[in-house]
């Protein structure tokens, strides 16, 4: 089994994948954390809005809407098999 990394956005709906991790600082690195957004936490792609943007992922239980901007500077890893 391949691990295969990419961003946030690039997973597709319905996609599962593993945070590796997080290329932002300030603020907004220290609220993705306290939504549970840190290394090895599973994330769910559940749905994009019509407009692409923003999209809604399934995170420790709890739905998470993040824009592609913030989205883009999470790095996940994806199992292969």
């Amino acid at each position: 089994m391949n691990e295969r990394y990419q961003t946030l956005p690039e997973l597709p709906e319905g996609g599962r994948a593993r945070v590796r991790a997080l290329h932002l600082s300030g603020s907004m690195r220290r609220r993705l954390q306290d939504l549970g957004l840190v290394a090895g936490t599973p994330v769910t792609c559940l749905q994009r809005a019509a407009s692409g943007d923003p999209t809604a992922y399934l995170i420790r239980g709890a739905v998470i809407a993040l824009r592609q901007t913030d989205a883009e500077q999470v790095e996940v890893g994806v199992q292969e098999i």
